[in-house]
């Protein structure tokens, strides 16, 4: 095995395409908060949950981003002022961001428990994916840094037959950051060369921000959760933009 480099790998936009599901959950839970919320979820409602999912940092919020568009609010509005309709919202369910993270978890616990296999074929692998991790584990030590609870990511990869030990899945359940754990990497692979794959753009500067983190290889994952404007910002930047069909090359 070639340890010399070690991949550090976002799930959701990176390795899944998850968008679907959590749009379902989402809309599933907010319906256990707000009465009138009906039972069948609208197509054209999905549609612009793939658009406004690149502002979602963890999955809990698609339980307020699926609400938000209940009420008739675009994906451009919701663009807008974001991080100011998410306190009305949690007052006005009167519930915390760790009720909400709490919910969402048990309403993908039922629906798995209900029809894992429905569950699992709304998360597919971005196409090509589920080989590279295969053949990666099998040159490289790799880990996963996510913002999803873990216990859903071993059933994915299970699911798609990859193989990676718990200890290398860094989920909601540990409450760090992605560079605090990518701190730790640098302390548990000092030597090595550290390649981190995210397709969100507002954590990759984050972890710019934090000079430990400086000899840290950075990758923008052009496929996954994130608009034109992030493409063009990324673009400015000194990390590396990829393409699904360069990952893991």
């Amino acid at each position: 095995m070639n340890n010399s480099i070690i991949y550090a790998l976002d799930f959701d936009g990176v390795i899944c395409d998850s968008a679907i599901e959590t749009a379902i959950s989402g809309w599933k839970a907010a319906g256990q908060l707000w009465d009138d919320m009906p039972a069948t979820l609208p197509q054209t409602i999905i549609d612009e949950f793939r658009l406004i999912r690149p502002i979602i940092e963890t999955g809990y919020e698609a339980i307020l981003t699926m609400r938000l568009l209940y009420l008739g609010e675009t994906a451009e509005e919701i663009y807008q002022d974001y991080s100011e309709k998410i306190p009305a919202l949690l007052q006005e369910a009167q519930a915390t961001t760790d009720d909400l993270k709490k919910l969402f978890g048990e309403t993908r616990d039922t629906w798995i428990a209900n029809d894992l296999a429905d569950w699992i074929a709304m998360n597919p692998l971005f196409p090509g994916v589920a080989e590279k991790l295969r053949e990666l584990g099998q040159q490289h030590t790799w880990y996963v840094i996510t913002t999803k609870q873990e216990r859903f990511v071993r059933k994915i990869l299970k699911a798609n037959a990859i193989e990676l030990a718990d200890e290398r899945i860094f989920g909601l359940d540990r409450n760090l950051s992605k560079p605090e754990v990518l701190k730790g990497l640098v302390k548990v692979h000092p030597t090595q060369r550290i390649h981190f794959v995210e397709d969100r753009l507002p954590a990759l500067l984050n972890v710019r921000k934090h000079p430990e983190l400086a000899e840290i290889n950075l990758l923008f994952a052009l496929w996954g959760y994130n608009t034109a404007e992030d493409k063009a910002l990324a673009a400015q930047q000194a990390f590396t933009s990829q393409q699904l069909d360069e990952f893991l090359i």
